[in-house]
């Protein structure tokens, strides 16, 4: 039960967040100072790093799909990581040489407008998806904490995502991203320990979740047979299948790399050296984070059922076992167990934590949304319209296009608030790796090799063919499919010649 302690906490850390990003933000004065900094840090692009990747997919919904899969959540956590680490490694220095302010302005230099607006349109729906889960994330967090209908409860994440970011942009993600660091480290080490303690290790975990699934119509809803299938399920990193699982993991290492918010990160820096070492400690602590919430998520499987699973049992005749627990659906897993299991005041800190790294991941998203939106897709229609000024400055341009992505999000949420938040991540990421991996990795390493209209065929069919695998349920993850099809267009359009 949420007390007047833990809404305390949870009001204190806003402020401290909103307080941080304010003052950060103060340094802004032009579109692109707001957008990519420009001196930031090592610490500072980590934060900005991990404000971005640590939301509501990587705890929320971490603890959701190990509630539901066990330690197979754990790879959301462990491909961001990588691609954090890919980012800084291989990425950080052509991106920072090329002198562009946007993922797609590189590929645009080398294939031209159309492939631009075709990798525009392709990037924001991936974006918006990773959009929509963070809302939908702070939408849970803020229903169950102040007991508000889904409505009101998604309007009120939005609207916290945009003051996260319209008055700060990447400087305050990444001062917030700092202090976030130290509170999600604290919270998460916190939650690790005190799960091992009342579970009783990994034994305990075990056993929990063995007895859970007594009850035949549980076990049978979610298709568990014995014990072995229930150990598969959830002691196996392998649960949902090794190239599903794998597959999911590909998708979050080539999505960061191909996601306008973590290039900004790596724009922002004072120095590509900086850059780097932000990327690679980001990649560190990103795995650690996904650890503990996998192991909550475990262990609120062991003594909770949701509401709908308690309406089975009843409609089946059977009665809910002692000590067991009821939530409303498995997103409310990290939270519930936050009120039981917690101290209320550090309950309040780590609510308010959570929170805040929900809307800080969707202030970072909206801010790469509205960056390509703007400069991209806008800033092509005013070209070939002939508009040589906009009666806006680019800075409100770009701020009117925040509000405006995250109105619709809103909207979106209400339809798909059943979905499971990391199922989206992986969409989201998937679509946007396979949208333009190829097209910029080989405008900054290969110039000069590829024909513009492949590489612009390559987008939209390889976009296609992801969305085709996943309707059919093709054998392995769909985002090989989108890849493999990109590949092959714009390797067929090789030219011998370079430029």
């Amino acid at each position: 039960m949420v007390s007047t302690i833990h809404l305390i906490g949870v009001i204190i850390t806003i402020a401290l967040l909103l307080a941080v990003s304010w003052l950060s933000g103060r340094k802004v004065k032009d579109a692109h100072s707001f957008t990519t900094g420009g001196n930031a840090g090592s610490w500072m692009v980590c934060g900005a790093l991990l404000g971005t990747l640590a939301g509501g997919q990587s705890t929320i919904g971490t603890a959701q799909l190990a509630f539901c899969y066990g330690l197979s959540a754990w790879w959301f956590t462990i491909g961001a990581g990588l691609g954090s680490l890919v980012l800084g490694l291989f990425y950080a220095g052509p991106l920072r040489r090329s002198g562009c302010n946007t993922l797609l302005e590189v590929v645009s230099r080398e294939y031209g407008r159309k492939a631009e607006t075709v990798g525009s349109i392709l990037f924001l729906i991936g974006i918006f998806i990773s959009i929509m889960s963070q809302v939908l994330s702070s939408s849970a967090m803020i229903g169950s904490l102040f007991g508000i209908p889904t409505l009101w409860a998604s309007i009120t994440g939005a609207v916290l995502i945009m003051l996260m970011v319209l008055f700060g942009g990447i400087r305050s993600a990444g001062a917030g991203g700092i202090v976030k660091l130290v509170l999600l480290y604290l919270c998460s080490l916190a939650a690790g320990v005190v799960v091992w303690h009342v579970a009783g290790g990994l034994a305990g975990l075990r056993d929990g979740v063995e007895n859970i699934y007594h009850s035949p119509a549980l076990a049978q809803l979610n298709g568990l047979t014995d014990i072995e299938s229930i150990h598969q399920r959830y002691g196996s990193m392998f649960a949902r299948g090794v190239f599903k699982d794998l597959g999911g993991c590909l998708s979050l290492v080539l999505g960061v790399v191909c996601t306008q918010s973590y290039a900004q990160c790596i724009w922002s820096a004072a120095s590509t050296p900086k850059a780097r070492r932000g990327a690679f400690l980001c990649s560190m602590f990103m795995p650690i984070i996904g650890a503990a919430c996998t192991l909550v998520g475990i262990y609120m499987r062991g003594h909770y059922v949701t509401a709908d699973e308690l309406n089975l049992l009843k409609s089946a005749g059977e009665q809910l076992p002692a000590g067991i627990g009821v939530i409303e659906n498995s997103a409310q897993a990290f939270p519930a167990f936050i009120l039981k299991y917690l101290p209320a005041w550090l309950g309040g800190l780590m609510l308010g934590t959570m929170l805040i790294n929900i809307l800080g991941c969707g202030s970072g998203l909206s801010l790469g949304a509205a960056t390509i939106l703007v400069r991209d897709v806008y800033g092509n229609f005013k070209r070939r319209m002939g508009m040589t000024a906009s009666p806006l400055s680019p800075l409100t341009q770009t701020r009117l296009s925040i509000v405006g992505i995250l109105a619709a999000a809103v909207i979106a949420t209400l339809l798909f608030h059943s979905t499971l938040i990391n199922d989206l991540g992986f969409l989201s990421l998937g679509l946007r790796a396979v949208a333009i991996l190829f097209p910029l990795s080989f405008a900054l390493w290969l110039p000069g090799r590829f024909k513009p209209i492949h590489v612009l065929l390559s987008m939209p069919v390889g976009v296609i063919s992801m969305l085709l695998a996943n309707a059919t349920a093709l054998p392995g993850d769909a985002v090989y499919y989108g890849l493999a099809a990109s590949l092959i267009i714009i390797l067929a359009s090789a030219r011998a010649t370079s430029r």
